[in-house]
């Protein structure tokens, strides 16, 4: 093989390389983007008392502020929990109770950006929630563990304020998905 074909089969290579990275990276550059916007947008939503989209072709707006202030964690989250909501940031779970209301709040993110927390989350620490009206709910983390994606255990009504929060287990999976969610419950 020839000097120039050697330099020409590196370049394509190395660009493959750089292609490949760029693609992969770009699920967390969204995902933080997106959280600067859907803050403002909370903003806006906490001035105006009405729900504001963090775009003008969204098809979700915040219903929440999530943080773990023994984290630093401080993310917004959304309306609907279908994946293209989950690609921007956490959404709460249609059907479960209103973010901050009595009864189970579920929250749903994925394992490798907005929930990666989830992970150093312990028993006993402190999970804040501020709804659009500006009130917040503050719980304690009670429980934490591993189910299989069939069981619909945690998703079930409660009595008193639940706050769960949802994600893809294990934390370091190289495929999406998978049989496994991690579970935290917290109460209020």
């Amino acid at each position: 093989m020839t000097g120039s074909r050697l330099r020409g089969l590196s370049a394509a290579v190395a660009l493959a390389g750089v292609l490949l990275l760029s693609q992969g990276g770009w699920i967390y550059v969204k995902a933080r983007l997106a959280q600067v916007l859907l803050h403002r947008a909370w903003s806006r939503t906490l001035a105006g008392g009405r729900a504001v989209k963090p775009w003008p072709w969204a098809d979700t707006w915040p219903v929440a502020r999530l943080r773990i202030p023994g984290t630093g964690t401080d993310t917004i989250v959304l309306a609907g929990a279908s994946g293209r909501t989950l690609a921007f940031g956490p959404g709460h779970l249609d059907g479960s109770a209103a973010p901050g209301a009595p009864g189970n709040c579920v929250f749903s993110a994925h394992r490798d950006t907005h929930f990666a927390f989830l992970a150093r989350l312990t028993p006993g620490e402190e999970v804040v929630v501020q709804v659009p009206a500006g009130g917040t709910t503050s719980y304690r983390v009670v429980s934490a563990g591993i189910v299989d994606r069939s069981s619909t255990g945690a998703l079930e009504p409660t009595s008193g304020r639940t706050l769960t929060l949802v994600t893809c287990y294990p934390f370091d999976a190289i495929a999406p998905g998978g049989r496994l969610r991690y579970v935290v419950r917290a109460k209020g």
